[in-house]
């Protein structure tokens, strides 16, 4: 008998095999493929052979693993379909490297072994009335924002909802937007709960991988805390996804297979029949567009935690201050920061860039060091005394041959954190100083970091954005935004709402215990409407005047982008490819085609970018259609295209 099988590679359609054995839809099997043997699915539906005659090979066995249930096939078809990816990569990402985990000793279950104690956890009467809210439609599909004030307790209320779904013999996924967050998230899902969850990102070995991929499709682990990548797990019998910091943009996968894992959670939710919670401060504009149409639930936590009070906010206006030379940090604020630590309140300088100095400048030749394969600055990164390049990764050590004479003499221009920490070092030598970033905060010894800083042994922090993604620091108390002005410039259609969400959460960080707190502005702007816009305690305000922008200019969530970006290392070859694409385009597709463009950074890991963006209406007739197009469309050798359906980025 013939099966169709599809396998983990760039194609979109299943291969025809033989087999004597019984096999179902969802069965996994190993089948030769070329000269290797291959694991794959069975399909529901067959290849088109389009009238040509093939050899048919036999299915080598079937593997003792528990079948695809027809519902997440489904939705790897939608998913494939919606995303505009070949079937056969999207089932690449539900399995293990590639592989299907057969038996697996039940002795590597037992960390996880489910039970669940009667914790001390005391709901208030807002979360009471909300918990029920949520538990009310908990048997079907249905999409239920938890809206909340940083610390207001949103994250017991969802703990609370998970239990009465596990009490019922279902799993749970909870998705957080950083792999830095699992660790503090462990030890409170722990605290809670009393049993130990599956943690699934991209930093877990390969035999705990294998470990919790059969748990997940054997039914032995019932709660998983991931990354994006956790969404595709096989889970044999899923209940609730909780989407936690849902308008996180860290959410958005935009290499190799893009997607959105929070839009995809919400898809995957439909597809199983089962309810997902969005949880979050302030909701993404496509969230609360949902919310208004009443398509989304809400319900909102307006206390924060025992009352505790939001912090006070104070703008110190940078043109009515003098700096001194080669420093960012005015006597006021230096005033400010030692009223807070004689409280012994925990401090945070916050500044959203990397490394010591953006820009390295010769003085006597005025070359600026750029990076050699992509069109952006290199970053001077002191700790490390080289220059580094934040997109491909290129190094370079200091010493230049200058083009007037000798080496280059540098200068640094604008100030990362690592500046940053220098100067607050000079300010106050005794006391212990961090650098809270991507670049420090993904060791093995962050733990131990987090401990410090939880236990205020860590007096003063100097942090970029990843600080504000759900932390709980207790005696933070003081925030300093070096310079609000960085993060408010660019022509990014979402850098108003990016803006909102990042300082609200950022603000979430102090004052959670109840002690006073202040955030304090430095800024060069003297708009001190955009700080009080995106500091107030009521987002809505905000958002329903960026909806109406929105509304009115044709841009999402009222209409679909897709963005399609072509590569190559031929830069006149790369454009004329561009036009020619375009014009195919033009006569196929029921939208508009803006472009081409060169990409903002035109140049990326020594190959050119050119961008067009097709808008159209919100249905599955544009992405059907581009798909066609592409699939017979032939690109000149070197030429590649990237699909990024719904971009948040238009780098």
């Amino acid at each position: 008998m013939n099966f169709p099988i599809l396998l983990p590679n760039i194609f979109n359609h299943p291969f025809t095999y033989e087999s004597d054995l019984k096999l179902e839809i969802g069965d996994f099997v190993e089948v030769p493929f070329g000269k290797s043997k291959i694991v794959g699915v069975v399909w529901k539906e067959f290849e088109q052979n389009n009238g040509k005659s093939f050899k048919i090979k036999k299915i080598i066995r079937k593997l003792e693993t528990p079948k695809l249930k027809k519902k997440t096939l489904e939705f790897l078809n939608w998913f494939a379909e919606y995303n505009i990816v070949p079937k056969g990569m999207t089932l690449k990402l539900l399995l293990c490297s590639g592989k299907v985990i057969e038996k697996i000793d039940n002795k590597f279950y037992k960390d996880f072994n489910f039970k669940i104690k009667n914790n001390l956890f005391k709901l208030t009467e807002d979360q009471k009335k909300i918990l029920n809210e949520i538990n009310f439609s908990n048997n079907k599909f249905n999409v239920h924002v938890l809206q909340g004030t940083t610390g207001s307790g949103k994250t017991i209320v969802y703990f609370e909802a998970l239990k009465s779904i596990l009490k019922r013999k279902y799993q749970g996924l909870i998705m957080l937007p950083e792999i830095g967050l699992t660790n503090q998230f462990e030890k409170k899902f722990i605290e809670f709960f009393g049993f130990k969850p599956a943690i699934w990102h991209s930093g877990v070995s390969k035999k705990n991988k294998e470990i919790i991929w059969s748990g997940i499709a054997n039914g032995k682990i019932k709660v998983v805390i991931g990354a994006r990548s956790s969404l595709f797990l096989p889970f044999k019998n899923l209940g609730l996804i909780v989407v936690d910091e849902e308008h996180d943009q860290s959410y958005k996968q935009d290499e190799g297979i893009i997607y959105n894992a929070r839009d995809m959670a919400i898809s995957r939710g439909s597809f199983e029949n089962i309810p997902v919670n969005l949880i979050t401060a302030v909701p993404s504009i496509e969230t609360y567009e949902n919310i208004k149409k009443k398509k989304y639930k809400i319900s909102k936590l307006q206390q924060r935690y025992q009352n505790a009070s939001l912090p006070n906010y104070e703008i110190l206006n940078l043109n009515n201050i003098k700096l001194e030379k080669q420093s960012w940090l005015s006597k006021e604020i230096i005033e400010r920061v030692n009223f807070h630590l004689a409280k012994k309140d925990q401090v945070l300088f916050f500044l959203n860039r990397r490394g010591f100095s953006p820009n390295a400048l010769c003085k006597k030749c005025f070359n600026s060091f750029s990076c050699p394969n992509c069109s952006i600055n290199l970053v001077y990164h002191k700790n490390k005394n080289n220059l580094l390049c934040h997109y491909c990764g290129f190094k370079s050590n200091l010493k230049r041959n200058c083009s007037k004479n000798g080496t280059c003499d540098l200068i640094f221009s604008g100030p990362g954190v690592e500046r940053i920490s220098e100067e607050v070092k000079k300010y106050f030598p005794s006391k212990k100083i961090e650098i809270f970033s991507s670049d420090t905060m993904n060791k093995k010894n962050s733990k131990d970091k987090l401990e410090k800083i939880i236990n205020n042994e860590i007096q003063i922090l100097v942090g970029t954005q990843l600080i504000s993604k759900g932390f709980h620091f207790p005696n933070l108390n003081c925030i300093v935004v070096v310079d609000i002005d960085l993060s408010s410039q660019g022509h990014d259609l979402r850098s108003s709402e990016k803006n909102l969400q990042l300082y609200h959460q950022l603000s979430g960080r102090a004052g959670r215990t109840g002690k006073p707190s202040t955030v304090y502005f430095q800024t060069y702007n003297s708009n001190s409407k955009l700080i009080s816009d995106i500091t107030n305690k009521n987002p809505e305000i905000f958002l329903d005047t960026e909806i109406e922008i929105r509304r009115k200019n044709d841009l999402p969530p009222f209409q679909r982008f897709i963005s399609l970006i072509l590569t190559g290392e031929n830069e006149s070859k790369l454009e004329k490819e561009a036009i020619k694409l375009k014009t195919s385009l033009k006569k196929k597709i029921n939208g508009k085609i803006l472009g081409p463009v060169s990409a903002p950074i035109f140049r990326l890991r020594r190959k050119y970018r050119v961008r067009l963006l097709i808008r159209g209406s919100k249905t599955l007739k544009l992405q059907r259609s581009l798909a066609l197009i592409i699939q017979k469309y032939k690109f000149l050798p070197g030429i590649k295209l990237s699909v990024d359906v719904d971009p948040i980025s238009f780098n």
